[in-house]
């Protein structure tokens, strides 16, 4: 089957890696995160498009300076060239998923922590999941 057709929900509220791609396609990419009690994605500015949604825990959005609290239900988009940062506000873990219009990192990457994705180089090499 080609696609990506699961419960992403279900995923991404157990997920416990900073980030992992679970799916890549010609022109985007999704990816689950959980961010810690007080952790950040860190502020960061993309050539692509990208979209935000929250699954479980409160957060901030932070989008070219203008910070927006967030929580479980909460969908964000960052146009490509904003400044934009994902802070998790509260005492629980902040479960999202996020997609990239265009993919943004390599296919099946995992990253347990933000230590761990700060210190892998890597992006996007071309190579689909299928």
């Amino acid at each position: 089957m080609k696609g990506f057709i699961e419960d992403i929900e279900s995923i991404a509220v157990k997920n416990q890696d900073f980030r992992q791609v679970l799916y890549t396609a010609k022109n985007c990419q999704l990816v689950v995160m959980a961010l810690k009690p007080g952790e950040e994605i860190g502020a960061e500015v993309h050539k692509l498009d990208q979209f935000f949604r929250v699954e479980e825990g409160t957060g901030a959005a932070i989008l070219d300076g203008a910070r927006t609290a967030i929580q479980a239900g909460f969908a964000v988009i960052v146009p490509a060239g904003t400044n934009h940062n994902i802070i998790n506000t509260g005492s629980y873990p902040l479960k999202l998923y996020t997609i990239y219009a265009p993919p943004n990192h390599r296919d099946g990457v995992i990253h347990h922590t933000r230590a761990d994705a700060e210190a892998d180089k890597e992006k996007f090499d071309g190579k689909t999941t299928e």
